[in-house]
């Protein structure tokens, strides 16, 4: 091996040990043989990324721990939203899923430490925000396959590594202590305004450094506030003529406002130990958990009837703001308006454990890996719920680009203005995902050609998860009195809202014991349709071979392989016909495919800093695991001819395939800095989306509302990156990607959404400075619009529009063991605005305003 490329396997080993282990493809150096040469600083992070993206056989993108670590990105979820061609979708004002290339979290694979990951999600998609930046020490993010990675991203796979205390040089601790300032808080009363986050980790060795283990905490009480207003949409087909035009002009079916005023309290744990009682042997042990708990008091009011249902409620308009048929504003008479006092309950855990061993026996490597990962989701959705006495007279003006506003017309803080509260328990849901694996490879050197190591190598992994759900509604046994209310007023909100002063109180008395608890409720016949299992077992063989060697006087390095991948699947449910008692229905299918690889890495000059970057590959990503359930509804016609319709799951859903090629350009130009440009083509084909499909159900015709396999489509893009570290301690980072598909979703059905996922812009800039003990990081992050989908269930679309995300983070090392740290987070104010049904007056507008950080950080 040439000496550029062992520096580059040694740098990259420091920052991410099982990089190291995956992607060095020699069996020159034993990553087990390497000292760890500690590091600090943002330069350090930013060239030990490059070193093992430079290393790498494979097209990555690298997280080095320093990056998470030195500055205080509160999850790898952010730092993953700043790498090229990456982004994310925010929840509570987080990052949290990744959309990557164009595509949505459906085609990302997530894997801790090379380990697939159950999700406490109802698909497959794994919440990024639970990894704090304590708990894990770097992320290699694979834009390209080989045989040897876990099947599953056919937009990524990220794998997220934890730290591997062997390679530390003695006894290291730190921890980090930071108080939080939410400053929208001072808007809206009852919030909290300030929260603390602790985090620290222990690393040592023992018995002349054959043993060693890691230890890492987290916890965080952060505040979740937002500020809401929401518009319902239009009634499109039986609205009325309301100016005299012979024309339907579409009416609004109403809005609503609210806000937030709760916590989402999160903590981890990582325990490690690593064993290696001499050269030829290293076992390790690892265990995480986390658990993130939400509990978020909520204020809304609903203003609804106003959707003039054929034209009946003309003469109650006074008058109207009609643009493009579609009637933005106006102020109508005689409606509903209600009152909502909620709270939002939600608990996740997620628990991932294994345990590793490699082993030389003579010039073979063996490894063997046990690994059982448990998720889980509790939430519940609780509201009381109050009418107008008398019918309101509201006004509005929703004209789109976030304008929004309107009046109710009466005193809406008042609870004398509003009649007896009714209790709704919405979906009290459990959701439960088990996933065990076992993986067993062999390496061995051979001289056949180019290829100097083949890897073989078994997997089989078997999952299973399940959801259910309870719903119910309470009347109450006698009356609240208005002095169990306050009024809230809210700055920068239309109108004031009444909440209870002691929700769970006021509610026991009036409702009866424990009237938010779901022992001894019968389950409604939705619940019992909205509830199912899925059963999925997948085993799967690979070969892989390493290449390296000459052509024309350039060295080229690579691999190639194949990964042959076998899944049964069931998904079980309830199935009611024509609104009888639901039944036990099942089904499920099996496949086979077979996923070929090849990366190529052409040195372009002999320092091989010019390198040309090659990839061809066939990738899956299997169908959401809640659409492969068995639960269906169906309308049955006692015309026998006539189908069946109705609405389902299908578990025999095939996973979603793509035939894949990368080409890229890279010029390492100098240390931690970068030139690269790079092009990507794939041709995805069973696309999955929900749409009417014909079938056969028991023998007999059927057209039922249901995701299945499509055509697909085509989906392509461009990065470009530049990245350098000057003398004078000033850094800077750029990225720039462009994505277009053909690939279109089924709704809404007149002029489809593109692809989930799909931003057409992605890019951002990052400046930073270290010198003398400061450091000091200034990063813009801007996508285009893209749709998502931010609910629970599949198939609720909506376009996010465009935003820009500026976050400032500033350090300064007092001493030798102590730092000062300070950040803001969203430094622009950025809302998060909704755009429903490609309709740009049907809008929703969410802000959750400006975070502050001061921290200390001391190392041992």
């Amino acid at each position: 091996m040439k000496k550029k490329q062992l520096s580059w396997l040694i740098a990259g080993i420091f920052t991410v040990p099982a990089a190291g282990v995956a992607q060095a493809q020699t069996s020159a150096v034993k990553a087990e043989e390497v000292q760890q040469v500690t590091v600090s600083g943002i330069r350090a992070s930013v060239r030990n990324a490059l070193a093992v993206k430079e290393a790498s056989n494979s097209m990555v993108e690298v997280i080095a721990s320093e990056d998470i670590g030195k500055l205080p990105d509160t999850t790898i979820a952010e730092s993953l939203a700043r790498l090229p061609g990456l982004s994310s979708g925010l929840d509570r004002g987080n990052a949290s899923q990744v959309v990557a290339r164009g595509l949505g979290p459906r085609f990302i694979g997530a894997t801790l430490n090379g380990r697939e990951l159950a999700s406490a999600e109802p698909n497959r998609a794994v919440r990024f925000e639970q990894f704090p930046s304590e708990s894990v020490s770097g992320a290699m993010v694979y834009k390209t396959q080989s045989a040897e990675l876990v099947e599953g991203g056919i937009a990524t796979t990220i794998d997220l590594q934890t730290v591997s205390p062997l390679k530390y040089s003695g006894r290291q601790a730190s921890v980090k202590a930071d108080a939080l300032y939410y400053a929208m808080s001072k808007d809206v009363p009852g919030a909290k305004k300030t929260a603390p986050r602790l985090g620290g980790i222990y690393i040592d060795q023992f018995d002349d450094r054959k043993l060693g283990v890691a230890l890492a905490f987290s916890y965080q009480d952060q505040p979740s506030v937002e500020k809401n207003v929401k518009h319902f949409g239009f009634n499109e087909d039986h609205s009325g003529d309301l100016n005299g035009d012979g024309k339907v002009d579409k009416t609004p079916w109403g809005w609503q406002d609210g806000i937030k005023r709760g916590t989402n309290e999160r903590s981890s744990v990582l325990g490690k130990v690593e064993w290696k009682p001499n050269a030829d042997a290293l076992v390790t042990g690892d265990a995480y958990f986390a658990r993130a708990k939400i509990k978020e008091p909520g204020l809304q009011h609903w203003s609804g009837d106003i959707g003039n249902w054929d034209g009946w409620q003309k003469g109650n308009y006074t008058s109207h703001d009609i643009r493009d048929g579609y009637v933005v504003g106006g102020t109508v008479k005689d409606v509903g308006l209600t009152t909502n006092d909620t709270l939002w309950t939600q608990d996740m855990d997620t628990f991932a454990t294994g345990v590793n061993g490699k082993f030389n026996a003579g010039d073979w490597k063996l490894e063997a890996d046990l690994s059982s990962s448990r998720s889980g989701r509790d939430s519940a959705w609780r509201d009381l719920r109050q009418f107008a006495k008398s019918g309101a007279t509201v006004s509005w003006s929703f004209t789109g680009n976030e304008h929004q506003q309107y009046s109710y017309g009466q005193d809406t803080g008042n609870p004398a203005n509003f009649g007896p509260a009714t209790l709704y328990v919405d979906t009290d849901g459990h959701l439960r995902d088990r996933l065990d694996a076992i993986h067993l490879s062999a390496a061995h050197p051979l001289e056949l050609g180019p290829i100097n190591r083949v890897k073989f190598g078994a997997r089989v992994s078997d999952r299973e998860k399940k959801y259910h759900q309870t719903t119910w509604s309470l009347s109450p046994t006698g009356a609240i009195a208005d002095s169990d209310y306050e009024r809230v007023t809210i700055a920068g909100m239309a109108a004031p809202f009444i909440a209870l002063k002691d929700f769970m109180g006021t509610t026991t008395k009036v409702f009866g014991a424990n009237p938010c608890n779901a022992d001894g409720r019968a389950p409604t016949q939705n619940d019992l349709l909205s509830g199912w299992r899925v059963k999925e077992r997948s085993s799967s063989l690979y070969a892989q071979g390493d290449m390296e060697g000459e052509v024309g006087g350039r060295g080229y390095r690579g691999n190639v392989g194949l990964r042959v991948v076998h899944t049964s699947q069931t998904g079980e449910g309830m199935q009611s016909l024509n609104g009888a008692a639901p039944t036990a229905v099942s089904g499920g299918a099996s496949y086979t495919e077979f996923l070929p690889s090849l990366n190529l890495i052409f040195n372009m000059d002999e320092q091989q800093e010019r390198q040309v970057r090659f990839s061809v590959a066939r990738a899956m990503s299997r169908a959401p695991l809640d659409e492969m359930r068995g639960s269906r509804n169906l309308n049955v016609d006692p015309n026998p001819v006539q189908p069946l319709t109705g609405s389902a799951g299908n578990p025999e859903l095939k996973p979603m395939m793509a035939n894949q090629v990368d080409l890229a350009y890279q010029w390492y130009f100098g240390k931690g800095s970068l030139l690269s440009a790079g092009a990507f083509y794939k041709k995805l084909s069973r696309y999955i989306g929900i749409t009417g499909d014909t079938t056969t159900i028991n023998g007999r015709g059927a057209v039922i509302t249901r995701s299945v396999n499509g055509e697909g489509g085509n989906v392509r893009g461009v990065e470009l990156v530049y990245q350098q570290s000057f003398d004078n301690g000033f850094g800077v980072f750029g990225n720039y990607s462009y994505t277009s598909s053909d690939i279109k979703e089924n709704f809404p059905t007149a002029s489809p959404f593109p692809i989930e996922g799909l931003m057409k812009h992605n890019g951002g800039v990052t400046l930073w400075y270290e010198n003398s003990g400061y450091e000091g990081r200034l990063s813009a992050n801007y996508h285009s619009a893209f749709v998502r989908n931010p609910t629970w269930g599949a198939g609720q679309l909506i376009n996010n529009e465009a935003e820009t995300y500026v976050t400032l983070n500033l350090s300064k090392q007092l001493t030798k063991s102590l730092q000062v740290r300070f950040g803001i987070d969203n430094l622009t104010n950025q809302k998060v605005v909704y755009t429903t049904a490609k309709n740009p007056f049907q809008q929703e507008v969410t802000e959750f305003g400006r975070r502050f950080n001061l921290g200390l950080s001391y190392k041992l």
